[in-house]
């Protein structure tokens, strides 16, 4: 397979069949990775095997709220391949400009709190609406749910 690289040039890669192979050429670069649970965490990729399993060095579990946001070290951490969602590479000119807020962590940790208590009493006063008239609220089951 023939490909461009920045300057025009054609560099012949190797071929790899679609699957865990391919993240080899990740080895070694900054990737994002979403979890099952909803983590995001920021490292280096530095192994992966057959199964997707992951090991990524310098490790940062990265929390949203709105514009915030607050990093958490981790340091080296290993991922069991079936529980990761989106997997990409960090593009640092981007990372550099983002449109977010860096908080501390016990900030961004209150902040997540009060969002779920938030997102929690809203989904009360649905179910409660809901049986008003008649009707009951069955939650999506997660996926921890399932297995």
């Amino acid at each position: 397979m023939v490909h461009l690289n920045e300057n025009g040039l054609t560099m012949e890669r190797p071929m790899f069949p679609p699957g865990t192979a391919t993240l080899l050429d990740e080895l070694d670069k900054k990737l994002m990775v979403l979890l099952r649970d909803g983590r995001t965490l920021i490292g280096y990729l530095r192994s992966v095997d057959q199964f997707a399993n992951l090991v990524l060095h310098r490790t940062i579990e990265r929390i949203h709220v709105g514009k915030e946001y607050g990093d958490i070290p981790r340091g080296v951490f290993i991922i069991r391949g079936e529980n990761v969602v989106l997997l990409g590479e960090i593009d640092s000119e981007k990372e550099a400009n983002l449109p977010l807020v860096e908080v501390s962590v016990d900030d961004i940790l209150d902040a997540q709190r009060r969002e779920q208590e938030a997102k929690q009493e809203h989904d009360k006063l649905l179910a409660k609406s809901l049986k008003e008239r008649g009707l009951r609220l069955i939650p999506d089951l997660s996926h921890d749910d399932m297995f």
